[in-house]
């Protein structure tokens, strides 16, 4: 969505005359984020702004997300300094492109204002059906790996904390907001009959179970490779934590994250 709607906020196929920003803009957006190779341009091609943007985005969600995500916020922010989201502007992008943009961007779990000013929701504002789709999107971010959802631009929390304390919410109508973390996961996981680790486990349980608990002492793990000094800007890492092993943790709490939503989702 995010791809088509970025496309479309560059588009002027049906203006009357072309608009900005121009492609020697493009050109250099698209080079800083290391993404030429992909440029249908470089390879010959006589294409449109907007076509030219939504092959380079397309290439770079299936290859490099994270050098699309960079591509993808340069150029909201260059269409904004051209006046693409001011009415009157030559290079206003029009009502219905910049609605699309807004909802794209909703989707995935950030605010695109109408002034085109781009950012993370911020989770303490939502509640109820929206804060559960908020954290679905920063869920899918993680399980492609990227590092900005590990830890949540606005809160305090990390994705995981976060995801546990909404369930238990949702569930009780209240969370302990002073518990640590494996006593809040612990807490989510036995809201939604879920299993951790307590005691010897009963003979002919289902293996679902250990399942479960495995769930439990992995998002405990990640847990603690948390640089919890930090002040949830940069990397949310000990130092010791290398490129690999963050990319797993990051992976693993999307994965425990999202199974917590689900199981939420089919309790209601």
């Amino acid at each position: 969505m995010i791809v088509i709607a970025v496309a479309g906020l560059v588009n002027d196929a049906q203006a009357e005359k072309s608009r900005e920003p121009t492609h020697s803009d493009l050109d250099f957006y698209v080079g800083r984020a290391g993404l030429t190779a992909t440029d249908p341009r470089v390879q010959g091609q006589t294409v449109g702004k907007a076509k030219r943007v939504r092959a380079v985005l397309s290439a770079a969600l299936e290859s490099a997300p994270d050098k699309g995500e960079v591509l993808v916020a340069s150029l909201v922010a260059l269409v904004r300094a051209k006046g693409g989201f001011r009415r009157g502007s030559p290079n206003y992008a029009g009502e219905e492109a910049i609605a699309d943009a807004v909802d794209a961007f909703r989707s995935e779990g950030f605010i695109l204002a109408d002034d085109g000013d781009l950012r993370p929701a911020s989770l303490d504002t939502l509640s109820g059906a929206k804060l559960t789709e908020a954290l679905a999107a920063y869920v899918r971010r993680a399980r492609r790996g990227s590092e900005d959802a590990a830890l949540l631009v606005g809160t305090g929390k990390d994705l995981l904390e976060a995801t546990a304390a909404h369930v238990i919410d949702e569930r009780y109508g209240h969370y302990p907001q002073q518990a640590n973390f494996p006593t809040l996961l612990g807490q989510a996981f036995l809201a939604l009959d879920l299993s951790i680790p307590q005691g010897a486990p009963p003979a002919g349980e289902p293996p679902q179970k250990r399942l479960e608990r495995a769930l439990y002492e992995a998002g405990c793990a990640v847990n603690g490779l948390r640089n919890k000094q930090g002040t949830g800007h940069g990397r949310p890492w000990l130092p010791t934590v290398g490129e690999h092993e963050a990319r797993a943790a990051i992976q693993l709490i999307g994965i425990v994250a999202s199974f917590l939503l689900a199981a939420h989702k089919s309790k209601l």
